[in-house]
């Protein structure tokens, strides 16, 4: 996502974590720094006049979702407070939908 006014350039990192864990969100928002670390620093490089962001969006593999970190992360978006209801919810049944497929696929697969 490109914020042209700003000037920033916003990586957007989707993760799933095991959320039976207390601290799932700190750890998976730990991974994807480390993970992205070197690509951003290489896109800065490349272009110095823009501003790189990376902002991890991370689901737990029950569906569970920080709401208070999804919605502050938003924020960064300019996301309108009305809509900010509308898109965890989308958001959540996305995740979900996306494990009913991975669970249909290994009873296809099972069987």
């Amino acid at each position: 996502m490109i914020d042209e006014a700003l000037q920033i350039v916003y990586i957007l990192e989707f993760q799933q974590s095991i959320d039976r864990e207390e601290r799932f969100l700190e750890v998976k928002e730990a991974e994807a720094d480390e993970q992205y670390k070197s690509i951003i620093s290489a896109l800065r490089a490349a272009a110095r006049k823009q501003e790189f962001e990376q902002i991890n969006f991370v689901v737990g593999n029950r569906g569970s979702v920080v709401k208070s970190d999804f919605y502050t992360k938003l924020k960064k978006h300019d996301a309108q407070e009305r809509n900010k209801d509308i898109l965890i919810a989308d958001h959540v049944t996305q995740i979900c939908e996306a494990h009913d497929q991975v669970i249909l696929s290994f009873l296809q697969q099972v069987q």
